[in-house]
């Protein structure tokens, strides 16, 4: 195989793909991105955990003998970045070795043949359908927080997707890790009717939203079975991202969400936010709560640390129920404040004990409930 690409095609391409790639690997080949030549100018390149595949597609200046190869992707990823802007780089393979030339520099990888490349087969994926490249960003930076980095209840390790046929079809995304759930709803796109429940990696989620960085404009196409999802970004030609699905069940997360909280806060989100993140200041790794006391139009804010003292902060806002004092955890409470980005937000409390329903107003995509602690 012989290419010629432009430095800044050829970093583009490798920077999609190259952080499927695991820094450590005991099976050498997960190490490579694959490239494939073919004579006319288009390259195709791949890399893979097992898990997860992504492939990009790209334009070579000129392609002198079509072949395919697999290198190293961090090491091909790391020259590329150095090389000089504008430069040409050439990609020649012989005798298991990779020249890399472009301008002065010269370098040699090792590299290994593409039939031990493993590839994920995708078999028969059904349902398909489009959601806008804008929407689906919002749906993971909403609820993508919330994901469990817990091992053990590996099924909490995802955004759950699914729909249902309330308000004339939606498709919901759910994630929690018991401690907080953030669920973002939107009208069910044409084609998935009928949709299996899923519950996509957090791996999966993460380089999805970057590769969704660059695809801020048009579709993304989803197709998906019961155990593997892909998403086609930029149509032909584009990045097609396919990940196996976590073979579990997601607890029904419903059940959580309360109905019946009567106190109703209005608040500043972003004046909240400071707040907390203020009085949090003082707060170690075994008092990270802090203490919200409601009462008419203010509420007070309040960390107590054994060994840094504590603080406190009143923020006003509009309460006209019965006075209260709650508390959370001060990291989780701004995951979710952080979300808002509207003037004010809705906090419904029930009492001390109970899980506290937060959104922007009852027409929100986004609905987010957190679990008290005891202070």
């Amino acid at each position: 195989m012989k290419v010629t690409i432009e430095r800044a095609e050829l970093l583009r391409s490798l920077s999609h793909v190259q952080s499927v790639v695991e820094r450590r690997n005991t099976i050498p080949i997960l190490s490579n991105v694959l490239i494939e030549a073919e004579d006319g100018g288009h390259v195709r390149m791949m890399a893979t955990d097992l898990d997860l595949q992504v492939v990009d597609n790209l334009r070579a200046n000129r392609v002198e003998r079509a072949g395919a190869i697999t290198v190293s992707a961090h090491l091909l990823f790391d020259i590329a970045r150095k090389l000089p802007d504008g430069s040409e780089v050439s990609l020649d393979c012989a005798e298991n070795r990779m020249e890399i030339k472009a301008g002065r520099s010269r370098f040699k990888l090792p590299t290994l043949p593409r039939d031990d490349f493993p590839v994920i087969v995708e078999g028969d994926l059904p349902t398909s359908f489009e959601v806008p490249a804008k929407t689906l960003a919002e749906l993971i930076d909403r609820t993508r927080f919330a994901i469990s980095t817990e091992e053990t209840r590996y099924y909490l390790n995802g955004i759950f997707l699914h729909v249902s046929d309330e308000d004339g079809g939606v498709l919901k995304a759910a994630a929690t890790d018991g401690h907080r759930l953030a669920r973002f709803t939107l009208p069910r796109p044409a084609g998935a009717e009928g949709m299996p429940d899923v519950i996509v990696p957090r791996k999966a989620v993460a380089e999805l939203r970057k590769l969704l960085e660059e695809a801020t404009e048009g579709s993304v196409q989803v197709d998906l079975s019961p155990s593997k999802i892909r998403f086609t970004l930029g149509g032909e030609g584009g990045v097609v991202l396919t990940s196996k699905l976590i073979d579990g069940t997601f607890p029904d997360y419903s059940r959580v969400i309360p109905t019946g909280n009567d106190k109703l806060l209005k608040v500043d989100p972003k004046s909240l936010f400071a707040g907390v993140d203020r009085v949090a200041t003082i707060a170690t790794e075994k008092t990270r709560a802090v203490k919200m006391g409601l009462e008419a139009d203010k509420v007070t804010l309040t960390v107590t640390s054994p060994d840094n003292g504590n603080a406190v902060e009143e923020v006003s806002s509009q309460y006209g129920s019965d006075p209260l004092e709650i508390g959370f955890n001060a990291g989780y409470l701004k995951d979710i404040l952080a979300q808002l980005g509207n003037d004010t937000v809705e906090l419904h409390f029930a009492d001390a004990g109970a899980p506290t329903l937060i959104r922007e107003n009852e027409k929100s995509a986004a609905l987010y409930v957190l679990m008290p602690m005891r202070v």
